[in-house]
């Protein structure tokens, strides 16, 4: 595995594709409150890179504009969640997005189990630890927790790819692809404090 962990912002010069896992750790689960601390990402070559961000400047140039490239594929898990942060501490508005989480429970009916735990096990065949999931990612990270980072998108390539073939098996890619076209709308909801099924009774 080729890990890496950058100060501030991705050097300029990497190149990784047309499709990227990407993943985010905060303070907290209160974008409101809680600042966007890393973003990792990956090519799907067995590599990861770590940015830990400068949370005075959000300054990082390289990051924003691999992010912000349309023609990019950004696989995440739980996007609702990492966009909300993305959107508030470095203002963007992501587009072309795969979320295997989505992917999850449209496919994998026969599980009520989607974390990406669950999923790695399932799929990749190994069973990851999450023990670092509640830590400070403010300060120094130290090499456990890089590992837990890099282990949030090492495998989502994997995982999009197979669930998107289980997906079309049982006729409901095209469902999936409606709830996607959805997700940024559901994302600024939860930016304007509506958090809750705008549908329910």
């Amino acid at each position: 595995m080729d890990i890496k962990l950058h100060k501030n912002d991705l050097p300029k010069d990497l190149e990784f594709g047309n499709k990227i896992a990407v993943d985010c750790e905060f303070m907290g689960l209160n974008f409101m409150r809680d600042k966007l601390c890393v973003v990792q990402i990956s090519s799907g070559n067995s590599d990861a890179h770590i940015i830990q961000l400068d949370r005075d400047t959000y300054n990082c140039p390289n990051l924003k504009k691999l992010l912000s490239n349309n023609n990019v594929t950004k696989i995440f898990h739980y996007a609702r969640a990492d966009l909300a942060f993305i959107n508030k501490y470095l203002n963007l508005d992501i587009l072309n997005i795969e979320d295997t989480k989505l992917q999850s429970k449209l496919a994998r009916s026969y599980s009520d189990r989607h974390g990406l735990k669950d999923l790695i096990k399932e799929f990749i065949g190994i069973d990851i630890s999450k023990q670092y999931q509640s830590s400070d990612f403010g300060g120094d990270l130290s090499a456990a927790q890089i590992k837990y980072c890099a282990n949030d998108v090492l495998y989502l390539h994997k995982i999009n790819s197979t669930l998107n073939g289980i997906l079309k098996r049982e006729k409901r890619l095209d469902l999936y692809k409606e709830c996607i076209k959805f997700l940024n709308t559901r994302v600024k909801l939860d930016l304007e404090s509506f958090p809750d099924d705008i549908w329910s009774h």
